[in-house]
């Protein structure tokens, strides 16, 4: 079914034309991707189909009663309520329904007692519509699913009674993300979703938004989110829509071709043109009468030809990072590190290595301390306890997520010329044109830029500093998709030794040959990109460590250790079938009552009504409550 049909949709602003001739479709049910260079006018489509702006020229069809839910990339919300009551402010209309249900229920009572029955049928009419109502749209289990919505999104239950005014940027996003995933509308709208999101919480919204009924249009450069998520895509390019009903992957493969094509078909055109304009100009030399006709006729039919566009491919600047000397083979070594903050240990038992050459993806959930490591080992922040040796000859360098390198008061030029004062004007121009800052953008100030004209002044940075070991703090977060590909083909170049920390799958997959995930319980090693780790991660059994290299102590106090966490597994899966047996014997007690509910004849005995739907409330409180217990147990 059609919800969506967008024609000819032309926007400009001043003199600048953002979109021209803009048409596509959208169906119930389709998961989209849109796509397109920074700039390309993704966010501007968007803004337009939310009604927040209004196209110039073209015709927009929506279907009548469609919800829309529009998540912007930057979110701002000013609220003194708790998390968990922001929530519950969508569920209003619940909350109100079962309000009525408690009077009616009082009124019920109270009638029962005079003896009016008239009047007592009508009521039980009414509770048994409302009740029925209540229940079909999920009145008992909203509660249960606001839990399950904030835990997927990465937050604790201590987080539910914060208030919101005192959460970080990244949690309102998330606040406001899970506001309108509980909505439900029919077409959402989502603006770099994954922003702020741990890659749990990204796998857990992937799920979700796979099986949601709705239609989802994505504004991502999460790659691998896109493949796993949407069936087709909209590429936003040069004012123009080009539809690929297709996942990002072979939308990939399907472009290049497209462009070839594209291309030969191009030159062909070019080239009889040519050869048309040759003969026209040659007919009119001849002076004869009967060859000026032919000129005529061949110059009216070229006039008529459709023309085709030149493809343009985007500009991609061009990255080099080449460290200015060869560090020895062992390039950090960090040995039972431990971190905490007054009374609260960060981490702690940290122990692994990294040698030159390697490209080191680190990942975890958010707050896990990641950055805080990272300013370790650079000396940023002290350590409680543990040992960090560097190697010899290792020049770190670093690139930080927050960008507070660069000195927002000065110009681009300025920001490379002052740090690097021996260049050239001329040399700064050439670096600075590689990444794609073209005439006056370089007197720009820093404050005026996008994130991620930011993101690649810091790349510049990073490069220009000749470092032989890069740790990298979410990189390609403002990027987009051609500059993380560019990113990317850098570091597989690049020959020195790299640690970054990233949520981007689909860069850990290409750049990584080493995964450290870093957990409350300690840091693992996989030797392998990232659908390796995925790969481990999901084995039953983990292959056995080579005992040959251990003490005859270790190996015992290791398989004692792993005897205790396979008795604690067998003690939460025994737990979760126990819980899974109770929810089965709860939700067939509720559906008896149900269907007694469903029955007409029951409505002839209100005080029966009234006490089974205070059954069924309490059977589905105490439904709630095993529901929560095993979310925990199962997360």
């Amino acid at each position: 079914m059609l919800v969506l049909s967008c024609s000819n949709i032309t926007k400009s602003y001043i003199i600048d034309t953002i979109l021209e001739g803009v048409s596509f479709t959208v169906e119930d049910g389709d998961k989209v991707g849109l796509i397109g260079p920074n700039g390309s006018g993704k966010t501007t489509l968007f803004n337009i189909l939310a009604g927040e702006s209004h196209q110039d020229s073209g015709d927009i069809y929506i279907q009548k009663d469609l919800v829309i839910g529009y998540l912007k990339q930057h979110v701002k919300i000013d609220s003194e309520k708790t998390l968990y009551e922001e929530c519950l402010e969508v569920f209003d209309y619940l909350i109100e329904m079962e309000k009525s249900l408690r009077e009616l229920e009082e009124e019920i009572s109270n009638l029962s007692l005079k003896g009016d029955s008239d009047e007592l049928d009508k009521l039980m009419n009414k509770y048994a519509n409302l009740s029925e109502r209540f229940n079909a749209i999920n009145g008992y289990g909203f509660k249960s699913e606001i839990k399950g919505t904030l835990l997927g999104l990465g937050f604790k239950e201590e987080d539910f009674h914060k208030e919101v005014n005192l959460l970080s940027g990244g949690q309102k996003s998330r606040l406001a993300l899970g506001k309108l995933l509980l909505q439900k509308p029919d077409l959402l709208l989502l603006d770099e979703p994954t922003n702020h999101l741990d890659i749990e919480a990204i796998d857990w919204l992937e799920k979700f938004l796979k099986d949601y009924k709705g239609a989802v249009l994505i504004i991502s450069h999460d790659r691998y989110f896109l493949d796993n998520v949407v069936n087709r895509i909209f590429y936003l390019e040069n004012k123009k829509i080009t539809i690929y009903n297709t996942n990002y992957s072979k939308f990939m493969e399907q472009r290049k071709k497209d462009l070839e094509v594209l291309k030969k078909q191009y030159e062909d055109q070019q080239r009889e043109i040519k050869r048309q304009e040759e003969i026209i100009a040659r007919y009119k030399n001849y002076g004869n009468i009967r060859y000026i006709r032919q000129a005529r006729s061949r110059q009216k039919m070229l006039d008529k030809m459709k023309l085709i566009d030149k493809p343009v491919e985007n500009k991609r600047s061009k990255i080099r990072f080449e460290p200015e000397i060869k560090s020895g083979r062992d390039v950090l070594m960090v040995e039972n590190l431990r971190k905490g903050f007054d009374d609260f240990t960060l981490f702690q038992d940290i122990n692994f290595n990294i040698y030159r050459g390697e490209k080191v993806g680190l990942i975890g959930p958010n707050g896990v301390g990641k950055t805080t490591l990272f300013k370790i080992l650079l000396g940023q922040m002290d350590y409680d306890e543990g040992r960090i040796i560097k190697g010899t000859n290792v020049h770190p360098a670093y690139f930080d997520q927050e960008m507070a390198n660069l000195n927002l008061d000065k110009t681009v030029i300025d920001e490379i010329w002052d740090e690097y004062p021996k260049l050239t004007y001329y040399e700064i121009r050439t670096i600075l044109s590689q990444f794609l800052f073209l005439g006056d953008d370089i007197f720009k100030e820093i404050a005026d830029l996008s994130g991620g004209e930011k993101g690649r002044l810091s790349l510049l940075k990073l490069m220009l500093s000749k470092a032989n070991f890069l740790l990298m703090d979410e990189p390609t977060n403002h990027l987009d998709i051609d500059s993380k590909e560019v990113l990317e083909d850098a570091l597989l170049d690049y020959e020195g030794t790299v640690l970054v920390i990233s949520h981007d799958r689909y860069f850990l997959n290409r750049v990584a040959d080493k995964i450290l995930e870093l957990t409350e319980d300690g840091i693992q090693e996989y030797l392998g990109n990232y659908d390796y780790y995925l790969e481990k991660k999901n084995e039953v059994n983990y292959e056995e460590e080579d005992d040959q290299a251990k003490t005859k102590t270790q190996i015992k106090l290791e398989r004692k250790k792993e005897k205790e966490l396979q008795a604690k597994e067998r003690e939460r899966k025994k737990k979760i079938a126990k819980l899974e047996e109770r929810i089965a014997d709860l939700e067939d007690s509720i559906e008896e009552i149900d269907k007694q509910l469903y029955d007409p004849k029951i409505y002839e005995d209100h005080q029966q009504v009234v006490e089974l739907n205070r059954k069924r409330e309490e059977l589905q409180a105490s439904l709630d409550e095993l529901y929560e217990e095993w979310i925990l147990l199962v997360n």
